[in-house]
């Protein structure tokens, strides 16, 4: 595959009635973190480090302007401090349909609004793997 921007990525998340909704047109932008815990094992006759890999995590962080119609990224983002259940996450980095894509099952972690001084309305939202599932492209 060759390089490609991010143009036209897509991101679905479920809402709290378990029904996957696209909320794409809201993020601005979004990272995605798969650490993998490290546990050091070096021997006292060792000159450099020896590890072992153990759990991976993912963590996700979606950023993006206020929505307040129906079945976008507030109604689906605000149930989280009511409804703290898993959710099914998707991102498709581009619209092109042979990139691969990253499903999870997500905790909504945080909902933050923010209202800058020049009148602009975004949120933040952090995500969390929830169900122990090696988060895995596909």
């Amino acid at each position: 595959m060759a390089k490609i921007s991010g143009l036209g990525a897509k991101i679905t998340l479920a809402d709290s009635g378990s029904v996957a909704r696209t909320i794409s047109n809201d993020i601005t932008d979004f990272t995605l973190n798969t650490p993998i815990a490290m546990q050091d094992i070096t021997g006292i006759d060792k000159s450099a480090h020896e590890r072992l890999a153990l759990l991976i995590d993912l963590t996700v962080q979606l950023k993006g302007v206020a929505n307040f119609a129906a079945n976008q990224s507030h109604a689906v983002l605000s149930t989280a401090t009511t409804s703290a259940t898993t959710r099914a996450f998707a991102v498709f980095p581009t619209s092109n349909g042979s990139t691969p894509t990253l499903p999870a099952n997500v905790l909504i972690a945080a909902y933050n609004m923010t209202r800058s001084n020049a009148g602009e309305l975004t949120f933040q939202a952090d995500l969390s793997l929830a169900d122990g599932a090696v988060p895995t492209w596909a």
